[in-house]
């Protein structure tokens, strides 16, 4: 069977700390620490979410999570300009790294999809922007079922729209806890470590792969 591909998009193929630029127009040297608990508070939402069964909108998670980081000091956001951080994570830039590694797995000949926490049409706006859209099949949004990665239900679900066997499949993610979450079922992962600094959790469960640039993992998981 075709080896099918499911790529984690928030920090895998799209770049989180895009935002960046516009941040240091509202917060200046501190933007990248804005940037940062943004992004994990965002995660952290998501996990609470779940385990709660009190599915929102990925969507719903950033606004809150920006709400939250703008309650610290030095961080109070007028709601124009929450509001102006909210549409800019409609267009974040795709890492330099994704079109020639997408290239490299088209012509291998893997089935592509994208799978992610957000929305199908906000992950489909944001493919769309980053002009990569065309290399997935579809869009498969943890929407579909209300639950959250690292949920099992999230990996069982992409496998069946993709008509994939576990043992067929990989996950893609610059996330630890996706890579986890989809071994846990049964598939293959690859890490993507896209910063020295980042280690991977010390747990029974270990990437298949880890690489360092997408133009690595059509070669690594041949």
């Amino acid at each position: 069977m075709t080896t099918t591909l499911a790529f984690d998009i928030y920090g895998t193929l799209i770049d989180t700390d895009g935002v960046t630029d516009a941040l240091e127009l509202l917060v200046a040297e501190r933007a990248g620490e804005f940037s940062r608990r943004w992004r994990e508070k965002q995660l952290e939402y998501s996990f609470r979410r779940g385990l709660m069964h009190d599915y929102q909108e990925f969507a719903v998670c950033v606004r809150q999570a920006l709400d939250f980081v703008c309650l610290s000091p030095g961080f109070n956001l007028s709601d124009p300009e929450k509001q102006s951080l909210m549409d800019s994570y409609r267009t974040l830039p795709a890492f330099p790294d994704v079109k020639t590694g997408l290239d490299d797995v088209k012509q291998a000949g893997f089935r592509s999809y994208a799978f992610s926490n957000g929305s199908a049409a906000a992950v489909g706006g944001l493919l769309e922007h980053a002009g990569i859209d065309d290399y997935f099949i579809d869009v498969v949004s943890v929407d579909e079922i209300k639950t959250f990665k690292p949920d099992p239900a999230v990996y069982l679900h992409f496998l069946e729209r993709a008509g994939a066997r576990p043992q067929d499949a990989w996950l893609i993610s610059g996330n630890p806890f996706d890579v986890v979450g989809a071994l846990s079922v049964g598939m293959r992962a690859a890490w993507v470590q896209r910063s020295n600094g980042t280690v991977f959790d010390p747990w029974e469960l270990q990437p298949t792969v880890t690489i360092t640039t997408l133009t690595e993992l059509a070669g690594a998981i041949k």
